[in-house]
């Protein structure tokens, strides 16, 4: 306490001595007990971010269940050297370019350069978030999503934290959300559509067509980031859940249009975070429509099914 006083009377006005109003009010200032500022929360030492954003602090965490393509960024010019100079001591002999960056990021021996690269969510083209592991052994999940044969089909689903929007140092002046990732898995779309249970009576041909088409239109709902509880419901569904194109598919044969998927908060949300997603699907001869609804709750990060999909009446 002490120092703090000489250090703060040192530092007045030179004028200060010669002005007992001031003098006084500076004595009455280093009377006061002292008041300690609060912590900050812990700093991520290699991107800026604050403890929330990496598990540990105790602010109201953002969760992200976001669909897009992983790709890598070098931020600095010495770490895009580096990167070549590891190229250039790896046997790379007739692969592609993609074929090799793959290789030599693989190599136990080059980690260090996969933690110093960026790794961005891109979202129908567009940068939107860098991603961070919450556990350092999850790199191979990056990794993994750094196809050696990439296809414009290529999909990676990204669930984690969203952080604050990152400096300019971080990723060679990209300014966007850090998200802290704990679980990160890549398909193709083809593959995926494929995968999806078919109902008995429904052709292949016929189903893998209506599962594209709800699925795109789940990826092309107007600013689907995977950010906001509505569209981690939505994108949740689309690779968890597969009545939902069981559904599309009779609607079709039925006739019938997909022509709204609107997401309401349900009654159910209390005591926890529960979203109504209603399909409305209207006939192309009568106009009549049909709704269907399914509930997924979003309370924490990972989301879960409450309700199977069932008939929907309008409130």
């Amino acid at each position: 306490m002490e120092q703090t006083e000489l250090i703060e009377q040192t530092t007045a006005p030179p004028n200060v001595v010669n002005q007992p109003e001031l003098v006084s009010a500076v004595e009455k200032r280093n009377a006061q007990p002292a008041v300690h500022s609060s912590v900050s929360p812990a700093v991520c030492a290699s991107c800026g971010t604050p403890a929330y954003a990496n598990g540990n602090g105790t602010s109201t965490p953002a969760y992200v269940f976001a669909i897009g393509k992983v790709e890598l960024r070098f931020p600095t010019l010495a770490v895009e050297k580096e990167f070549a100079q590891a190229t250039g001591r790896a046997e790379t002999k007739g692969l592609t370019d993609r074929e090799a960056t793959h290789a030599v990021l693989s190599e136990r021996s080059n980690r260090y350069i996969a933690r110093q690269v960026c790794w961005i969510l891109t979202i129908e083209g567009l940068e939107t978030y860098i991603l961070m592991p919450r556990d350092p052994a999850d790199y191979d999940q990056l990794l993994a999503a750094v196809r050696p044969h990439p296809s414009p089909f290529d999909l990676d689903v990204v669930i984690g934290l969203r952080g604050p929007i990152a400096s300019p140092e971080v990723c060679n002046g990209l300014m966007l959300p850090i998200v802290a990732f704990d679980q990160i898995y890549s398909f193709d779309r083809p593959a995926f559509i494929k995968a999806i249970p078919r109902p008995a009576k429904t052709p292949v041909k016929d189903f893998g067509r209506a599962a594209e088409d709800v699925f795109d239109r789940i990826m092309l709902a107007a600013d689907n980031a995977g950010a906001t509880d509505e569209h981690r419901a939505l994108n949740y569904l689309a690779v968890r859940y597969p009545a939902v194109y069981e559904y599309a598919a009779r609607a079709f044969g039925d006739n019938a249009s997909l022509t709204a998927i609107d997401v309401f908060s349900s009654p159910l949300s209390s005591t926890r975070n529960v979203a109504d997603v209603v399909f409305s699907y209207t006939n192309r001869q009568t106009d009549f429509v049909e709704k269907f609804f399914t509930r997924v709750d979003v309370t924490e990060e990972f989301p879960f099914l409450v309700t199977k999909m069932s008939p929907y009446f309008d409130r």
